[in-house]
C-alpha cells in the first residue's frame, strides 16, 4: 500500500514550469546586455547590488501593481530582493528587532502557526518571548491581542541599547520596533483563513499605537480558486499597501515578506520584501551579509525577472491554480462524504491548506498515528503548529491537510482510507 502524504507543503514535481525556467535562464545568460557594468544592474553571475538588480525590482514592482493594485503604486525603490520568505523573515528580525536587551519586548504569532517559523524567531533571540494570538471567526482575537500588548508594555527607556546593533562608523540609524507580529493574512498556513479588510485595518491601528512591526507572509494571495482561473485574481489589499495610504512614521509599521516559491518553484529561493517607502527596505538591504555578498539570489532573481519581463508569469500561476482548484474542491467534497459529519474544516478557497477540527470525543493523536501505521496515510497533527512557550493543545483538536503535492487520485485514495479508519475506531 503506497504512502499518501497530506503533510507535504510543496508542489507536485510534474507541475514545475521546467521549460519556462530553462528558456528564461538561456535568454538571460546567452544574450548581451548593455547594462551589465551598471552598479545597479550587474551581470547575473557576479555579486549583485545590495537591494537587488534595479531592473528586477522594476519588474517585481510592475507585477505587484498589476496584480495586487495598491491604491498608492509600488515603486522599485520600495523593494528589497531576498533569498525567499524564510531568509527574508530572519533578515527582518535581525535588522529591525532587538529582543536580547528588552528593546523589542515580545513577538506575537497567530496560532496555530506555520510550524517552522518558531525556530526563526528563536534564532533571532525570541526564545521565551513568543506569544500566540488566536484566530477568531475569520479574524484574530483583538481583545486578547491588546490585553497582551498592555501586559508586556513598560516605560523602561531602552534607547541606549541600540548602540549594540549600529555600526558607529555608519551613517544610518536603524528603526527598531518595540513589538513584532507575524501573520499570513490570506489563505493562511495552517488555518486556511483570510482576514477581511476590517481586520487588516484594525491590525494597523494597533501597530501604530504600540510601535509594532507587522510582518506578513504574502505568499498565497494569488493562489485563489474562487475567481476565474483564466486570468490572475484580484486579492484583498496587502497590509503594507494599506499602511502606505496613511502611514504615520517615516518607516511605516509593515513589511510584506513575499516569495515566488509558491508561484513558480521553491528551489529558485527568490523572494522580495516591500514596505511603505524606501526607508525600511533600504535598512534591510544594508545588513552585513547583504553588504558583503550583495543580494542573496542574484542569478535566480534575474531568471524570475526575465519570466516577468517576457510576460510568462500569468500562464505559470494559472496552471498551478487550475490544478490546485480541482484538488481543493475534490478534497472538500471527500471530507464531507467520507469523514464524520461533526468534523469541521476551513480553507480550500485558495492557498495550499485546510485545517480540520475535531470535537473532543475524538482522540486526534491516536487517529493520526493509526492513520500512518495502519493505512499509510500521513497528515500533519495539530501539535506541529504550536507557538513554542504558549501552547494551545492543538494536537488534540485538529490536523492540517495540503493539496499542493498529492494528485487527484491520491487524494481520493487517502481520504477513503481515512474514512475506513474512522469507521473502525468509531463504529
Amino acid at each position: 500500500m503506497a504512502t499518501i502524504n497530506f503533510a507535504k507543503g510543496h508542489p507536485t514535481n510534474s507541475l514545475f514550469p521546467n521549460k519556462t525556467i530553462v528558456e528564461a535562464t538561456s535568454s538571460l545568460l546567452l544574450n548581451d546586455r548593455d547594462y551589465d557594468l551598471d552598479p545597479a544592474n550587474r551581470h547575473p553571475l557576479t555579486y549583485g547590488a545590495d537591494d537587488g538588480a534595479l531592473w528586477v525590482r522594476e519588474e517585481v514592482s510592475n507585477f505587484v501593481n498589476r496584480t495586487i493594485e495598491p491604491k498608492f503604486e509600488s515603486k522599485a525603490e520600495y523593494f528589497n530582493l531576498t533569498g525567499g520568505s524564510s531568509y527574508g523573515l530572519m533578515n527582518i528580525l535581525a535588522q529591525s528587532t532587538l529582543p536580547h536587551t528588552g528593546y523589542t519586548k515580545q513577538a506575537f504569532l497567530i496560532t496555530p502557526t506555520y510550524f517552522l517559523v518558531n525556530d526563526t524567531f528563536i534564532d533571532a533571540g525570541f526564545s521565551g518571548k513568543m506569544t500566540g494570538i488566536d484566530e477568531k471567526n475569520g479574524s484574530i482575537d483583538f481583545e486578547q491581542f491588546e490585553s497582551k500588548l498592555k501586559q508586556f508594555d513598560d516605560d523602561i527607556d531602552h534607547e541606549k541599547d541600540l548602540k549594540i546593533i549600529i555600526n558607529p562608523d555608519g551613517s544610518h540609524n536603524k528603526k527598531v520596533y518595540k513589538f513584532v507580529i507575524y501573520c499570513i493574512p490570506t489563505f493562511s498556513n495552517p488555518g486556511g483563513e483570510t482576514y477581511d479588510l476590517d481586520t487588516r485595518l484594525k491590525l494597523l491601528e494597533l501597530a501604530r499605537k504600540y510601535d509594532i512591526l507587522i510582518i506578513t507572509d504574502d505568499v498565497y494571495d494569488l493562489l485563489d480558486y474562487e475567481q476565474p482561473l483564466d486570468k490572475l485574481p484580484k486579492p484583498l489589499p496587502r497590509i503594507t499597501h494599506l499602511d502606505r495610504e496613511t502611514y504615520t512614521n517615516e518607516h511605516g509599521n509593515t513589511i510584506s515578506n513575499a516569495t515566488f516559491s509558491k508561484l513558480i518553484a521553491p528551489g529558485l529561493r527568490f523572494g522580495y520584501q516591500e514596505s511603505v517607502n524606501s526607508k525600511l527596505v533600504t535598512q534591510l538591504s544594508q545588513g552585513g551579509a547583504n553588504v558583503s555578498g550583495g543580494t542573496p539570489s542574484q542569478l535566480n532573481s534575474m531568471v524570475v525577472g526575465t519570466i516577468l519581463k517576457d510576460g510568462l508569469i500569468d500562464d505559470v500561476v494559472n496552471n498551478f491554480r487550475k490544478t490546485y482548484s480541482e484538488r481543493a474542491h475534490l478534497l472538500g467534497e471527500l471530507i464531507e462524504t467520507h469523514l464524520p459529519k461533526d468534523l469541521k474544516f476551513v480553507g480550500l478557497k485558495g492557498g495550499y491548506f485546510t485545517w480540520v477540527t475535531f470535537p473532543s470525543k475524538y482522540d486526534v493523536q491516536k487517529i493520526t498515528e493509526e492513520l500512518k501505521t495502519k493505512k499509510n496515510v500521513i497528515v500533519a497533527n495539530g501539535k506541529n503548529f504550536e507557538v513554542i512557550g504558549d501552547e494551545r493543545n492543538w494536537g488534540s483538536k485538529g490536523v492540517r491537510l495540503s493539496i499542493s503535492y498529492l494528485t487527484v487520485d491520491e487524494i481520493k485514495e487517502g481520504i477513503q482510507r481515512w474514512g475506513d479508519l474512522m469507521k473502525e475506531l468509531y463504529p
